[in-house]
């Protein structure tokens, strides 16, 4: 505990003399203007500094069939037949020094993404209580034109795919997104270091942890961007010092995304996921990296792709359910997509093929097969 309170201490340093070098800008006299000119000046600073109030969200439903009438086991459009995604409500008061987000959810979608939401249960799990519909709740404080606090609970900064189907062009997700963090609840500053470079340095709960912190233990996360490029780390212990308790989690997470041409888009996203298990000689793990490719047809229709790796090796955090002798498994996610946009709401058909190293679904007569075949049929409103 003491060595974390150090960290925080550290950070916290760090974080202040950042906002310090943004504040120390040098003043420089100017002639004083106009009395007309001053006062057209003020009323247009008082609109300017008016809070805004807006709503805006998402509504989505699909309809998903596959081979083996299993769903793949990553995260979201996992119900068989016609199904419910989630009804998502943002709400954001905005004013020219601070604000908030309240950002809720509801459906089975929304219920996948605050799982850990909630009281804590003897059993491990969580007793659902209003929290458990709030996606996104956070403060924000523009300290400078270059600096911004932010507190509270947040999504991921890790990984290329978000939780909003309204933000990724497959409806289906991937593995990585599926099992790195979702939120985390804490305090963090971005730092806009130059026309092209970003950072953001925080502390966090323990992953997931967004109603509380009943475990005592903290993590640390970092962003560097540059040019569309963002390296992503994140470090810390997960479930405090309980008997049997892991070590410290460490993550590393890589996205980028650039347009080739006016039609033609290319992301990528890379990521590494490990924890520390005492006396242990290798420590669990899971790995992946995947490629998304975009094209537009069309103002009204485009075509993705998305192709993933996705490992565990020394038995991983038992995701992909079967492994061979050496305690490694791999699975390939193909994702072909089209978005067919009809004013504010999107079309998304949906074909997915995954395949594994080894056989972890059932077939029809219930015999263990490598393979599976997904069809999804989305519908995504946006407002």
């Amino acid at each position: 505990m003491q060595k974390q309170l150090q960290n925080l201490t550290i950070l916290f340093l760090l974080l202040f003399s950042f906002w310090a070098k943004a504040q120390d800008v040098a003043e420089t006299p100017i002639e004083a203007p106009l009395p007309a000119v001053v006062e057209a000046e003020a009323v247009e600073e008082e609109e300017d500094e008016k809070p805004k109030f807006t709503f805006s969200g998402s509504a989505d439903a699909y309809f998903r069939a596959s081979s083996e009438d299993q769903a793949p086991v990553s995260s979201f459009a996992n119900l068989p037949g016609f199904s419910l995604g989630m009804f998502n409500l943002i709400g954001t008061h905005e004013g020219k020094k601070a604000g908030f987000v309240g950002d809720l959810v509801f459906g089975p979608r929304g219920g996948d993404a605050v799982f850990a939401s909630g009281v804590p249960t003897s059993d491990g799990g969580f007793a659902a209580n209003a929290s458990t519909f709030v996606n996104q709740l956070y403060v924000y404080w523009n300290a400078s034109d270059n600096v911004t606090m932010t507190l509270g609970n947040f999504n991921t900064f890790l990984g290329y795919e978000v939780i909003s189907p309204t933000g990724n062009f497959n409806y289906s997700t991937s593995y990585m997104f599926s099992y790195g963090p979702f939120s985390h609840t804490g305090i963090k500053a971005d730092f806009g270091l130059g026309e092209d470079l970003s950072l953001m340095l925080g502390i966090f709960n323990p992953t997931d942890l967004t109603e509380a912190n009943t475990v005592g233990s903290y993590s640390l996360g970092a962003q560097v961007g540059y040019k569309g490029v963002y390296l992503n780390l994140l470090y810390g212990d997960q479930d405090g010092d309980i008997d049997g308790s892991a070590g410290s989690l460490f993550q590393v997470d890589l996205t980028a995304g650039f347009d080739v041409t006016e039609d033609f888009y290319v992301g990528v996203n890379a990521t590494m996921n490990s924890t520390e298990i005492e006396e242990a000689t290798d420590n669990p793990a899971f790995f992946g990296g995947a490629a998304y490719l975009q094209y537009s047809l069309s103002d009204a229709v485009a075509l993705g792709f998305r192709g993933e790796y996705f490992g565990e090796n020394n038995g991983g955090y038992g995701i992909i359910g079967a492994y061979d002798f050496d305690a490694s498994a791999s699975i390939i996610d193909l994702t072909l997509s089209a978005n067919i946009t009809v004013g504010d709401l999107t079309i998304i058909p949906e074909i997915r093929l995954d395949s594994a190293s080894e056989d972890v679904f059932l077939d029809g007569d219930g015999k263990a097969t490598s393979s599976l075949a997904s069809f999804i049929l989305a519908g995504v409103y946006a407002f």
